[in-house]
């Protein structure tokens, strides 16, 4: 058995808030956004097919009506491996996706490198990189060949992992995103979710991340991005976590 780590919410940074995860304890912040500022939409956090806006203290992320592409709110901020933190509620969108990217990398489609993604039904954790984006599987599963297609979708094995899970709209929940070296975990409302072991997780320079959202609306609250180093214990729970991906 593994002991699930405490899931500490905290309203500043002081060291005595800093947070631990599964396979991470936070050193350094790089990030807080609490959205009290409204000027933040479109400054520090630039959108694009978006009707989102700032309100009563939350990121409302809309999807422009008719838009060919989810909405997009993205940050600036540089680390490698790392602790994100973020309250989110579905409000009507149909899913949304926590993309992380490194904007000079020209190996994947839009320099991404992985991803969390969400839907009322769903939670994916996925490597990009070295998955959906990397260019050649990218043009690969878009092709008029089947055999390239069908090749695509083989070499995509273990790349991502998808889990059944229940987001009632309505309902607010904290994530916790870590990633380490070639490793990702996820904790939502403070049990640890899914696990996932992939090469282009260790991508060295990540430059940006934050939401691509389907539809009208998810709510977002409570950014934290913070560097991490490997929590003394996570050898003797990495076993444990994985199985949590495997095992749905």
């Amino acid at each position: 058995m593994f002991r699930l780590l405490p899931f500490l919410l905290f309203t500043s940074l002081a060291v005595a808030d800093t947070p631990s995860g599964v396979m991470t304890q936070a050193v350094k912040p790089l990030l807080r956004e609490t959205f009290d500022d409204p000027a933040v939409l479109g400054k520090s956090w630039p959108h694009h097919y978006s009707d989102s806006m700032v309100a009563d203290g939350k990121l409302i992320a809309k999807q422009t009506p008719g838009a060919s592409h989810g909405a997009v709110l993205e940050t600036l901020v540089d680390f490698q491996d790392v602790l994100i933190r973020f309250d989110f509620t579905f409000d009507g969108s149909t899913s949304f996706n926590v993309p992380i990217d490194d904007k000079k990398h020209k190996g994947s489609h839009a320099g991404h490198i992985c991803r969390l993604s969400f839907s009322p039904t769903s939670l994916l954790l996925g490597d990009d990189k070295e998955g959906i984006m990397r260019n050649d599987l990218f043009e690969a599963r878009r092709s008029d060949d089947p055999a390239k297609k069908s090749a695509a979708e083989e070499e995509l094995k273990g790349r991502s992992v998808r889990l059944p899970f229940s987001f009632k709209k309505g309902e607010t929940h904290a994530v916790t995103l870590e990633i380490l070296g070639d490793e990702m975990v996820v904790s939502i409302n403070g049990k640890p979710a899914g696990y996932l072991k992939s090469p282009g997780l260790a991508h060295g320079t990540k430059t940006d991340f934050g939401f691509t959202v389907n539809g009208q609306s998810v709510i977002i609250d409570d950014v934290e991005v913070w560097t991490v180093e490997e929590n003394p214990g996570w050898k003797n729970q990495r076993e444990a976590i994985a199985k949590l991906s495997q095992a749905k």
